[in-house]
C-alpha cells in the first residue's frame, strides 16, 4: 500500500538554544556544490513485510549484558498505564503479548476484534481477558476502524498491532478525514538495545518513508528527537549517515545532510545536535573519528542515527540483530498517538519494550496524563 506524500510549509526562524547543526572540524577540503537534482516522485508506505519481518530469531545469540530495555520498563512502573487499542488480536502472539503487557502494567487495553474469537483463542491459551474491555469487530478492516475511532476520541492513547497486517492497520489511520494525522509526516523509529553500544541507539527509518527527501527528513528527524528525549536524552545527538563525511555533489545524501545541519542552526529543526554526513564508523566509533581527523559531539557518541532511505536503514538494523546480538524495539511516530507495531516473532521482552517507549513518550507529551 503507498501512500502519497503531503508538502509541507516550512516556518525559518531564528535558533535561540543551544540546539542546532554541530560545528565539526577537519583537515579536509569540503568541495562546494550547488544541489542541481530534479524533484521526484515521493512514496510512502508501510512496508509490512520488511517490518514484520525484521524480529526474527538472530543468527546470535543474546549476551547477558544490555544497557537500556530494562530502564524503560522501569520508569513506566512510576506512571498510569496507557489506554492502548490492541488491533485483532487473534493470534497467541498477538493475545498473550498485550495481556503481558497489561500485567506488566503498561497499559491498560482494549481489545478491539471477535469477541467470541477473542475470548476463544484466550481460554485456548491459558491467559485471562476478563478484567479488559472488549470492542467487538467482525472483520480486520473494521477492528482498524474502530480502533482508530477510539484514539480520536480520547477513549486509547496508543494504538497495538495485533495479528493483522500492518498496511490495514495504518490505512484507516492515515485518512485525511477520519485518520490520525497530523502536520507532521509519519515515520518510525527502532531503539535498539546492543551490547557493543553503551547507550541507547535510535535508527530511523527503515521501515516506512522509502526515499524521503529533504523535507520529509526534517519531520523524520524532529519525531526521533522528541522519542529520545521522552526516553531520557534531554538534547540527543543526531548523526545523518552517508558513505562520507564530506560533501559530494554526486551523493544526495550528503547535500540532504548538510541543508539539514544549516535548518537545525536557523531553528527549524530543535531539540538536538545535528553532525552530518558522517559515516557509520564515525558516528560511533570516537577511534574511527580520530583517524579521520573529525571534530565533534556527534562523532562516537550518536544517539540517533538517520539513514538516507529506507534499505540502507532496513539492512543497518538487520546487520546490528543478526550479527551484534542487538535487541529491538518499534513504533511510528508523528500520528495523534504512537503505534506499536509488534512482530510475530518478538520476544516477550521486546513486545514489553514497544509498549514502554510508547508510555513514556506518550506522557512525555502529555505531562497532565502523569496525573
Amino acid at each position: 500500500m503507498v501512500f502519497r506524500n503531503m508538502r509541507y510549509s516550512l516556518d525559518v526562524t531564528d535558533g535561540t538554544g543551544r540546539s542546532g547543526c554541530a560545528r565539526r572540524k577537519s583537515k579536509r577540503e569540503i568541495p562546494s556544490a550547488k544541489y542541481l537534482g530534479e524533484e521526484e516522485k515521493r512514496f510512502m508506505s508501510d512496508l509490512s513485510t520488511l517490518a514484520e519481518g525484521v524480529a526474527v530469531d538472530p543468527l546470535v545469540g543474546h549476551p547477558p549484558d544490555y544497557h537500556v530495555f530494562h530502564k524503560f520498563i522501569e520508569r513506566c512502573q512510576q506512571l498510569p498505564a496507557m489506554k492502548t487499542a490492541v488491533v485483532w488480536p487473534l493470534s497467541d502472539v498477538a493475545l498473550r503479548g498485550a495481556v503481558e503487557a497489561a500485567e506488566a502494567k503498561l497499559i491498560e487495553p482494549t481489545l478491539v476484534g471477535p469477541e467470541s474469537e477473542i475470548k476463544a483463542l484466550a481460554a485456548k491459551i491459558g491467559v485471562d481477558v476478563s478484567p479488559y474491555k472488549i470492542v467487538n469487530a467482525a472483520t480486520e478492516h473494521q477492528s482498524a476502524v474502530t480502533a482508530v475511532a477510539l484514539c480520536r476520541s480520547g477513549e486509547a492513547q496508543a494504538m497495538m498491532k495485533g495479528s493483522l497486517h500492518t498496511d490495514e492497520l495504518l490505512r484507516p489511520a492515515m485518512s485525511r478525514e477520519t485518520g490520525l494525522r497530523t502536520a507532521r509526516r509519519v515515520s518510525h523509529v527502532f531503539i535498539m538495545d546492543t551490547p557493543a553500544y553503551a547507550r541507547t541507539l535510535l535508527i530511523t527509518d527503515a521501515a516506512i518513508n522509502i526515499e524521503p527527501e529533504l523535507e520529509d527528513k526534517i519531520h523524520i528527524i524532529q519525531n526521533a528527537i522528541e522519542l529520545a528525549q521522552a526516553l531520557g536524552i534531554p538534547e540527543p545527538k543526531v548523526a545523518l549517515l552517508s558513505a562520507v563525511e564530506t560533501v559530494n555533489p554526486k551523493i544526495k545524501s550528503t547535500l540532504d545532510s548538510a541543508a539539514l545541519c544549516k535548518m537545525a542552526d536557523r531553528g527549524q529543526i530543535t531539540g538536538g545536535i545535528l553532525d552530518g554526513p558522517l559515516s557509520f564508523d564515525t558516528a560511533v566509533s570516537k577511534k574511527a573519528a580520530k583517524i579521520k581527523k573529525l571534530v565533534s559531539p556527534v562523532t562516537g557518541n550518536a544517539d540517533i542515527l538517520v539513514v538516507p532511505d529506507l534499505e540502507s536503514g532496513n539492512m543497518l538494523v538487520k546487520q546490528l540483530e543478526y550479527l551484534g546480538g542487538a535487541q529491538l524495539a518499534g513504533i511510528v511516530l508523528g500520528a495523534r498517538v504512537p503505534f506499536i507495531l509488534t512482530s510475530r516473532a518478538d520476544s516477550a521482552e521486546t513486545r514489553l519494550v514497544s509498549c514502554a517507549v510508547a508510555g513514556l513518550l506518550h506522557h512525555a507529551l502529555h505531562p497532565a496524563a502523569k496525573a
